[in-house]
């Protein structure tokens, strides 16, 4: 007798009014996002890359947890891992009995500020993204070693306070989680009964995962306008997903997939680099063709929400601006530098407008739609 065809469209209606019951995300994208990722973790050796999903929030007590508990009833084989070694987890991933998704919490215990740079679970991490990916490890006693490849590729969902390095935001789903409201209420969670409900979600996604992975295997997904590079990789499988089950997820999934690459965009400053070619451009320089660099300190140093007052305990000076901007080139190929800026009777070191340009065109994000007006004080000198 042959089985009947599992709706693929109702079981992730399921799968999200389950997250429902028991986490308050802060977007309906970020419910979306998620279910998706539940049902691509069964299918991963469909896809070419995995994304990791990030459930961050500025403090304590916002549902990071909890939202990682609930996706460990819906993914195969969960292994929860919290200051987990790099070499348990690629061993554990190339063990040849199926591969985990790996729970991690508290990952800021991991790369926080506190914490050193953990290099070696950095890579792992890294490395996992894509199918290909490998870690490299000697094996064997003495002169006897040799290098072996260890598989790194399985999927990841990550939990924790503040940020993460900008190699695995990259990669990453950002759900930027908040305390819940007064007025938000959900469903406790009781182990003893709703991992069980949980699970039997988790056996019907398996189920529909294998009469759906010839139709998914291989898929091109149709990218919403501005979706490319890094984003496209990150958000190619679920939007495959989407269109596998049909029904409203291909069109709610690229909404999600707008909504949450848009706002990871508006999160993202960039290398401190990058940043400082941004809040010249759209903060100190607006509307002027050159600047003394002592207006320029003056004004980078007085900015609130900018790193430049604080910067390992001293604020910005010409010698760091100088070594910052030399990283970068002028349109000519020429590392920026000061130049002359004549004002009234004396002459001052400054920067030109003409030379940042290049730079600000292929590192900075898009400018602001209502560009600010140039800051006070900052007209070009007669």
């Amino acid at each position: 007798m042959t089985p009947t065809p599992i709706d693929g469209a109702a079981l992730l209606d399921e799968v999200e009014a389950f997250h429902r019951r028991f986490n308050v995300f802060p977007s309906e994208a970020a419910y979306v996002a998620v279910a998706l990722w539940d049902a691509h973790a069964h299918l991963l050796d469909c896809f070419d890359s995995t994304p990791r999903i990030a459930f961050l929030s500025p403090e304590p007590g916002s549902g990071k947890t909890r939202a990682l508990e609930i996706v460990e009833t819906l993914v195969p084989q969960p292994m929860t891992a919290v200051n987990a070694s790099a070499a348990a987890l690629f061993r554990s991933v190339s063990a040849g009995n199926g591969k985990p998704t790996i729970l991690f919490d508290e990952i800021d215990t991991v790369f926080g500020p506190k914490a050193g740079d953990n290099e070696e679970l950095r890579g792992f991490l890294n490395a996992g993204h894509r199918r290909t990916g490998v870690t490299y490890r000697c094996i064997g006693d003495g002169g006897q070693q040799t290098v072996q490849a260890f598989p790194s590729y399985c999927a990841v969902a990550v939990a924790g306070l503040g940020s993460l390095p900008d190699t695995i935001l990259s990669r990453s789903v950002i759900i930027r989680m908040r305390r819940r409201a007064r007025n938000e209420k959900v469903e406790p969670f009781r182990a003893r009964v709703h991992e069980a409900e949980g699970h039997k979600l988790r056996d019907r996604l398996a189920a529909w995962a294998e009469h759906a992975r010839g139709s998914v295997m291989g898929a091109w997904p149709e990218m919403p306008d501005g979706v490319t590079d890094r984003p496209a990789d990150v958000w190619e499988p679920l939007l495959a997903i989407a269109d596998a089950v049909g029904g409203t997820w291909p069109e709610r999934a690229r909404a999600a997939c707008v909504t949450l690459v848009t706002a990871s965009r508006a999160n993202d400053k960039g290398s401190v680099g990058v940043r400082l070619l941004t809040d010249l451009r759209d903060h100190v320089m607006t509307g002027i063709d050159r600047l003394p660099t002592v207006a320029i300190l003056d004004r980078l140093n007085s900015m609130d929400d900018a790193p430049w007052a604080d910067l390992n305990g001293k604020p910005l000076d010409n010698r760091r601006l100088s070594k910052m901007l030399a990283e970068y080139m002028t349109a000519d190929n020429e590392p920026i530098a000061s130049r002359n800026i004549k004002t009234g009777a004396s002459v001052l070191k400054g920067y030109y407008t003409a030379d940042l340009h290049d730079a600000w065109q292929r590192y900075c994000p898009p400018p602001p739609e209502s560009p600010l007006p140039p800051l006070p004080g900052t007209e070009n000198p007669v």
